[in-house]
């Protein structure tokens, strides 16, 4: 009884603070997942002009050639939005891409998803226009979307993005997307939608080649399903997969234009000693081991 009555009375004047816990509240349906409000990006052109610069810089430092496949072109969309989906080939893929949206879409402001964990341990990533994506949630597959559709709702804008949502080989059939992009296709059929397939073969130098293919672009049907849309856009990825291998496995250079020249040779005093042996003998020294 004295427990009771103390209860009582310190419920009369109210819990200490130490006492205090949260009170439930009702929550609307579907709380649990909603997303926070889509920010505006805090794109940066001369940031992203300087890790262009860093990018070309890098990539030919660690590869032969950038070479571009002759058998396709990305398509002129004036403006209206633009996925550009790339097969998830290697840790290069997003350098790579960096490379070919200051190529051939210069005039468009590109945007593409990042695990949120990377994006808050570098933010600057989102002065280059990434942003955050959950992963592996209900809550970042919705902020993916409305993200994405509000990003592509402006004026010449483009989304790139790696659907197979981990690394696979680039031998792997069928080709197979998580769910983001089937989704965002069924909502947006109006985009056009643009594979690109990359491979980095070892040819004739001790650095690989970074090798890429445009496939051909398509727009989809309006009221699509989702697994439908999916099914499309991995099988046109596929069969730009495909045409860039077999451009691959011939080993054929003129099939390619030169996006980069990097580096060739093996370096260090190999290359030291061959150097001084063409101005020994009055030749000209070239690094490369082969014509390719």
């Amino acid at each position: 009884m004295p427990a009771a009555k103390a209860n009582a009375a310190r419920n009369a004047r109210g819990a200490g603070a130490e006492d205090q816990q949260p009170v439930p509240t009702a929550r609307p349906r579907g709380s649990f997942c909603r997303p926070p409000p889509v920010k505006p990006q805090r794109r940066s052109p001369v940031l992203l002009r300087l890790f262009a610069r860093y990018a070309r810089w890098y990539v030919g430092r660690h590869f032969h050639r950038v070479r571009i496949s002759r058998g396709a072109v990305p398509p002129d969309v004036g403006e209206e939005p633009l996925v550009v989906f790339v097969n998830h080939a290697a840790w290069w893929d997003p350098l790579i891409c960096l490379l070919l949206d200051q190529q051939f879409f210069p005039r468009r402001e590109s945007s593409a998803p990042i695990d949120a964990r990377a994006l808050n341990q570098y933010r600057f990533f989102e002065r280059l226009g990434f942003f955050g994506v959950e992963q592996g949630t209900r809550r970042g597959a919705v902020t993916f979307l409305r993200t994405a559709e509000a990003l592509l709702s402006r004026p010449r804008a483009t989304l790139w993005l790696t659907p197979q949502g981990r690394f696979a080989d680039v031998r792997e059939r069928p080709v197979r997307f998580a769910a983001g992009l089937g989704h965002l296709a069924s909502r947006l059929p109006h985009a056009v939608y643009l594979p690109v397939a990359i491979e980095y073969p070892f040819w004739e130098e001790s650095r690989p080649e970074a090798l890429v293919r445009f496939g051909q672009s398509l727009t989809l049907p309006p009221g699509i399903q989702p697994d439908e849309a999916s099914a499309r856009l991995e099988s046109a990825l596929a069969a730009a997969q495909d045409a860039l291998a077999a451009e691959s496995l011939s080993r054929r250079p003129e099939l390619f234009t030169p996006l980069l020249e990097g580096g060739a040779g093996v370096g260090g005093i190999y290359d030291l000693w061959r150097r001084l042996r063409a101005r020994l003998t009055g030749r000209e020294f070239r690094p490369e081991h082969g014509t390719k």
